[in-house]
């Protein structure tokens, strides 16, 4: 009896804390009720492996994180972790190299001089010690094999190369076919025991403009602002992840070696994969791969800090061209706290972007131009922020005082207490979404093992915060929202931080595209079992019904979970009425005769149903979506709106004050300025882009003439996109029921027609930003339509010249000349017949590398590169991809639509990959002198005129200097 007992108290303990099973000779953990299954491995040197399948594609996403960051970083090399995240990409020593033996004296001689090149002040004697570097540099570089791996991975037929770095971790994303497991596992375990630190001072100026990409980057500034003041004491406060100018300027190679072999280390690792494969044979092949690594026993703990408490604010101030704003910030405990569950839920009863308390008492009411809340979840802390920016008129201060009368709100609990309940629905709501994706499962598995939080309690949190009580909601704020903040004002101004530094004279370095390592060879050698490509076939993977009044309905079932989404699709937008877009800007403040705009959106938020609407210039999409279950409610709400929107002339008021303040504050910015500089170089003076309403009109607008606009909108001729659980004949009978159309749809409004001149000659366009980086674009457009037949061929000579880091533009633009952090040149296939190619390069780059960025795209595009190797990588790249590539869910309808637009009525893919298949190197390079060299070009430039070789840029055609006014068209 002893016995029984003692196996039932077993039986309970494992059925409380998790499973660990055993199969084959792996032992795992797993939890009970877990939707994912993940099985969680841990290797005898301390490797962590996280293994959850999902046969919907035969891909599979996989993750290598480490646990290390820039809160690891030396305090005299800033920004080390992140910089040697890029420098994982440069190969070991078997790959990315002819002969190591012979290329090692010649890195070491580089490390060295490096470090004397950092102790050293005197400018003369830094350049000197740089120009050593540079030549032994070059004559490395003709024995290395620039990025091989990028080769190695397009070789198995990898997508979404990558990897990021934060204050706590370090990850490696590669999206893999279910095929190549053992070659993916033996490539990434060469890297990470044997990398090798090559091709240095050229990727150190591709972090160095990254840096500069950051310098203008005002919301940074505010965020590392708000950790500085929350975080005196930690690393999250003290340095940044990209690190310092001066540290930037002055790396050591040394520190570098020594770091990875402190922290890359299994014990310090996780292989994180979500996807089509058997776990079992996976953890088997991990194990072979990655079981021999030496783990670290001294591994270094995480510093202990312990931060002062904070009596009063903190207020700090940024500097730069954006527009004004505030942001408050909290310091809170980390992540594996056990009231973390209490800070997401209290963050979104505060904002949720529909019924929170910000949502509904500042931003509906119009009391603010915008604003938002959030936690920057880390490891060791968490801040909590709130932001926004002021109306016209308003100070920040004003604003600040809004926010902390809402924090008050909370503290006396003067919210609804199902409030809560709909907070936990919408968080069931984004759990599926993220279980609905290879990638947003694995990023789950990351983030429990960077923040070290147990992955019962990951898989147990809704069922936590389902017991919540406001109660308890009340208490946390009371106990850590206080006069305990961070206060950080954004006002306009010159930022005195920043640091012109100049370019290095650096010697492009050689690529070697024809040379392969016998490493590469050996994996391009593994025979795999193929994998046959699945294409769609448009009159079987989507229904094509129809409803009442002829309405056409697109429809895909969605077998895998409880989601919906339903869309309204509208041939029709500013371009037949320059009024739409501001239409329905204002429906979102308006009511019905019923429900007031809270009632609405506090409705919409309980039922975990979303309702917006998308005014493009010559399309509308008009979008309910949400949990299948509240569908029928939340149609009949959306539709109520639609039909009955109330108007309301204080609101309308406040609307059009907020346009204005936004325009101009939009005119500060610099990503809208480039965006407007491509629009008026693609469309000239006019463009769709300018098509809005004028002060004028905005001023003297009836408003209910919008709201008629809302009102008439399902009058027009539309379509129905569906993708959810219900079965056809029961969707038509919601439509049937639910959707408010007359007998007979009026046809559309006739549109403006505007035209994309075609480029007769070379010009330049020139308009005026103050930053530390220009933005440049080349824009070509010759007129040639959509023609299908020549797709293949365009889609593989955008592969082969700019589609990764074997490309042409990425080698001789990055890697060989170190110019930018992001370059690319592509010729621009149309989206609807009535449009025409377009050829467009862009590239960010600091000021005085601008003439040196525009020489070398003028080089490679009119004397393209050509390797045979580097071509038969990029074919069998698009090849392999083809293979394991699937379209599936809402995508089969959005797949249909673009080649509905285009004429088309089968899937393009088929095409591409049959006839890719007996594709040259010449075929593209016929096809590049036809389509690409010898173009004529509008060449344009958002830059500080005065850090501008202006006399330079003249010699590629005369200089149109464009006003903001000519820019934005008010």
């Amino acid at each position: 009896m002893q016995r029984i007992t003692n196996f039932l108290l077993l039986v309970v303990v494992i059925l409380l804390t998790g499973a660990c099973k055993e199969t084959s000779s792996f032992k795992y953990e797993s939890v009970p009720n877990d939707p994912m299954k993940a099985r969680i491995y841990t290797l005898d040197n301390g490797l962590k492996v996280y293994l959850t399948v999902n046969k919907e594609t035969p891909r599979i996403q996989t993750y290598i994180a480490v646990r290390v960051g820039g809160k690891n970083d030396p305090a005299e090399t800033t920004g080390l972790a992140h910089y040697f995240e890029h420098l994982m990409f440069k190969g070991t020593k078997q790959f990315g190299t002819q002969n190591y033996e012979q290329e090692e004296p010649m890195l070491d001689q580089i490390e060295q001089l490096f470090e004397v090149y950092r102790k050293t002040t005197d400018e003369a004697e830094r350049k000197a010690i740089y120009h050593q570097i540079d030549s032994i540099s070059y004559e490395a570089s003709k024995i290395s094999i620039p990025n091989e791996y990028d080769k190695l991975m397009a070789a198995i037929g990898a997508a979404g190369t990558n990897a990021y770095t934060g204050f706590d971790e370090t990850v490696y994303t590669e999206d893999i076919p279910s095929n190549q497991i053992e070659n993916w596992a033996k490539i990434q375990s060469d890297r990470f025991e044997n990398t090798v630190i090559r091709g240095f001072h050229t990727e150190l100026e591709t972090v160095y403009e990254e840096k500069n990409m950051s310098l203008t980057s005002d919301g940074q500034k505010v965020e590392e602002s708000v950790l500085n003041a929350l975080f005196p004491d930690h690393p999250y406060g003290t340095q940044t992840v990209l690190g310092t100018q001066e540290n930037l300027k002055n790396p050591s190679i040394t520190n570098i070696k020594k770091y990875h072999a402190i922290w890359y280390v299994p014990n310090n690792m996780a292989i994180c994969m979500s996807g089509d494969f058997d776990p079992d044979q996976v953890i088997a092949t991990i194990n072979t791969y990655f079981g021999h690594l030496k783990p670290n026993p001294d591994l270094p703990k995480p510093p202990v800090t312990r931060e002062s408490p904070i009596e009063a604010p903190v207020v700090k101030e940024v500097l730069g061209q954006d527009a004004e704003n505030v942001t408050l910030g909290w310091r809170f405990p980390g992540a594996t706290s056990p009231e973390q569950d209490l800070l997401n839920l209290t963050g979104q009863i505060l904002y949720n972007g529909k019924a929170g308390l910000l949502d509904i008492d500042l931003v509906q009411q119009q009391k603010v131009l915008n604003c938002y809340a959030g936690t920057y979840g880390m490891a060791d802390y968490n801040a909590f922020v709130i932001g926004g920016r002021p109306k016209q008129g308003q100070t920040l201060d004003e604003v600040k005082d809004l926010f902390l009368a809402e924090i008050d709100q909370l503290k006396k609990g003067n919210f609804d207490e199902g409030l809560l309940e709909a907070s936990i629905n919408n968080y069931k709501l984004e759990q599926m979404h993220n279980m609905d994706q290879n990638e947003g499962r694995a990023d789950m598995l990351v983030s429990s093992f960077i923040n070290g939080v147990d992955w019962k309690d990951e898989v147990g949190q809704l069922d936590r915060m389902s017991k919540v009580t406001k109660q308890q909601i009340v208490d946390f704020v009371n106990k850590y929202f206080g006069d305990n903040y961070a206060l950080v004002y954004k006002r306009q101004g010159k930022d005195p931080n920043e640091k012109k530094i100049d370019k290095p004279q650096i010697t492009p370095i050689v690529m070697n595209r024809d040379s392969s390592s016998a490493f590469l060879k050996e994996i391009q050698a593994t025979k795999v079992t193929p994998i046959e490509p699945v294409f769609l076939d448009y009159d079987k993977d989507l229904q094509k019904l129809t409803a009442q009044s002829n309405i056409p309905v697109l429809y895909k079932e969605n077998t895998s979970n409880d989601l919906f989404s339903l869309m309204y699709v509208f041939d029709m937008g500013n371009n037949n009425d320059k009024a739409m877009a501001t239409a329905f800007e204002y429906m979102k403040y308006l009511g019905t005769s019923k429900k007031s705009l809270k009632e609405i959106n506090e409705e919409f938020y309980r039922l975990a149903c979303d309702f917006n609407v998308f005014p493009g210039s010559d399309r509308t999409y008009v979008v309910l979506e949400g949990l299948k279950e509240n569908m029928p409610k939340a149609m009949v709400l959306f539709e109520e709106i639609l039909a009955d929107a109330q108007v309301n002339k204080e609101a309308y008021a406040n609307l059009a004050g907020d346009i204005l303040k936004k325009r101009a504050d939009a005119k500060l910015n610099q990503g809208q300025n480039f965006g407007q500089l491509i629009q008026y170089a693609v469309w000239g003076p006019k463009s769709p882009a300018k098509n809005v309403l004028s002060t004028a009109e905005l001023q003297q607008m009836n408003p209910q003439e919008l709201v008629d606009r809302i009102r008439r909108i399902n009058s027009y001729q539309h379509s129905i996109l569906y993708y959810g659980p219900e079965k056809p004949e029961a969707l038509l009978d919601i439509i049937k029921k639910y959707h408010n159309v007359p007998a007979t749809l009026n046809p559309v409004p006739e549109a403006i027609e505007f035209i994309q001149p075609v480029t007769q000659e070379n010009k330049v366009l020139l308009a005026q930003y103050d930053a530390k980086q220009i933005y440049y674009s080349a824009v070509s457009n010759r007129g040639e339509k959509f023609d299908p037949t020549i797709q293949p061929t365009l889609n593989m000579l955008n592969e082969y010249f700019s589609g990764g880091m074997n490309a042409v533009v990425f080698q001789e633009l990055r890697e060989s000349r170190g110019l930018a952090y992001t370059a690319g040149a592509y010729l621009i296939s149309p989206s609807k017949l009535k449009y025409p190619y377009i050829y467009r390069t862009f590239i960010a780059t600091q000021n005085d590398k601008m003439i040196d960025a525009m020489k070398a795209f003028d080089e490679i595009i009119n004397n393209m590169p050509e390797s045979e190797k580097a071509f038969s990588l990029a074919k069998e790249s698009i090849i392999t991809r083809l293979r394991t590539e699937r379209i599936t869910k809402s995508d089969v309808l959005w797949s249909y639509l673009r080649s509905r637009d285009l004429g088309l009525t089968t899937d393009s893919r088929k095409a591409l990959f049959e006839q890719v298949q007996t594709m040259t190197l010449q075929d593209i390079k016929a096809f590049q002198e036809k389509w690409v060299k010898g173009r004529k070009y509008t060449y344009c430039i958002l830059g500080d005129e005065k850090d501008l070789d202006l006399k330079s840029l003249a010699t590629y055609g005369p200089i149109q200097k464009l006003s903001q006014e000519e820019l934005f068209g008010y």
